[in-house]
């Protein structure tokens, strides 16, 4: 594999992959409205001389898939080419400064999804079509949303492996958190908001539970595993009133052993004695999205070759488990075993400051094409 390897790494190319990645970054691609980056991908990759498979999710909406090597691929590199809205258009686009690659999506993950592409274009250059691993590459939609691009493939398609280029860090994903999204009604009585002892304020009581149930144990940050983040929260709007009703959105992100059923009665029993601490309480939970998380274990052929190639790339090593949410969930729910690893970090990703190093994105280029060679 050494040879092969060896060949397959000075065929990448790092001002392609700059030049990639910049346009990538450029064009703005917020789930639902992917069609312009799939249309950049598609010439590039039509260009190069590959049969590209679109996969219809919605209007104007779809994956894009390749294969080489024969019969059904071992693995799949998988990078969702969709980002969080921009928080300001005319500042969300790329920047370099001192070897980093700032804009939106850059870490989450853009810059994945081109050190995939330029692994790719590099694999099939210089290996003759008979020395070619059986091998997919699959950039998706919608992974911020609802995940619909990769429930799309997963249908018709259940490869052994795939990599999904995340941001670790470089750090390998064998295991992955999982996630609960929790919504919570307060219900109130709507009155003048000059005269609030008239009705019942939704909001002061959503503020209240939300408060009690952060001091819970169960979400204790210096002692419980499990991550709480309020995500949203908002009120009917009806004027100079006492709001009468209150939304929030809870999100819980699990170690990968804890069961997302359990933490749901867990949560249930911490607020089932409220109405007794918070007057006139109207509340109701609702549990709308639940994901398991997994662990893979390191006994398998990618883990040796990570262990084999990161010391050539001069990298150390670290397998840790991913602790955000991904469409890794969605694949191993459907028998299909994900590891997690690509370019950048969650510190950064869905924020003003989402930056990667470039020298990161080529290292990650590099992995992957370790990867599909030793898959083989």
């Amino acid at each position: 594999m050494i040879a092969r390897l060896e060949k397959v790494w000075r065929a990448i190319n790092p001002d392609r992959l700059r030049n990639t990645f910049l346009e990538m970054l450029d064009i703005y691609s917020p789930s639902g409205k992917e069609e312009d980056i799939q249309l950049y991908l598609e010439e590039l990759l039509t260009r190069a001389g590959f049969s590209v498979e679109r996969q219809d999710v919605d209007v104007d909406r779809y994956n894009l898939r390749v294969t080489m090597g024969t019969g059904e691929p071992a693995l799949y590199l998988v990078g969702h080419v969709d980002t969080v809205p921009a928080w300001d258009l005319d500042e969300s686009g790329p920047q370099q400064e001192d070897g980093v690659i700032c804009g939106l999506g850059s870490a989450d993950m853009k810059g994945g999804c081109a050190a995939m592409v330029e692994a790719w274009l590099a694999l099939a250059e210089s290996l003759e079509p008979a020395e070619r691993p059986s091998i997919g590459l699959l950039l998706v939609v919608g992974e911020e949303e609802n995940g619909d691009g990769s429930a799309i493939f997963l249908q018709s398609c259940r490869p052994p492996w795939v990599v999904i280029g995340e941001p670790t860090g470089l750090a390998a994903g064998f295991a992955h958190y999982g996630y609960l999204e929790a919504g919570f009604v307060t219900r109130g009585l709507r009155s003048h908001s000059s005269l609030p002892e008239l009705g019942h304020n939704a909001v002061e009581s959503m503020l209240r539970v939300l408060l009690q149930l952060g001091n819970d144990p169960l979400f204790d940050r210096s002692k419980s595993e499990i991550v709480y983040s309020i995500r949203e929260m908002r009120s009917s709007q009806a004027g100079f009133v006492v709001p009468d009703r209150c939304e929030a959105w809870i999100d819980l992100h699990l170690p990968p052993d804890h069961d997302p059923g359990a933490l749901q009665d867990e949560i249930r029993l911490a607020i089932a004695g409220l109405d007794q601490t918070i007057p006139g309480l109207d509340l109701d939970v609702a549990f709308d999205f639940a994901s398991s998380g997994y662990i893979l274990g390191t006994d398998n052929p990618l883990a040796r070759t990570l262990e084999e190639i990161y010391p050539r790339l001069g990298l150390t090593l670290q397998m840790d488990a991913f602790r955000s949410h991904s469409d890794g969930n969605l694949f191993f729910a459907a028998g299909v075993k994900p590891l997690i690893l690509g370019p950048g970090s969650l510190e950064t990703a869905h924020t003003p400051e989402e930056r990667v190093p470039f020298d990161d994105v080529s290292a990650a280029a590099h992995i992957y094409a370790a990867l599909c060679l030793g898959i083989a």
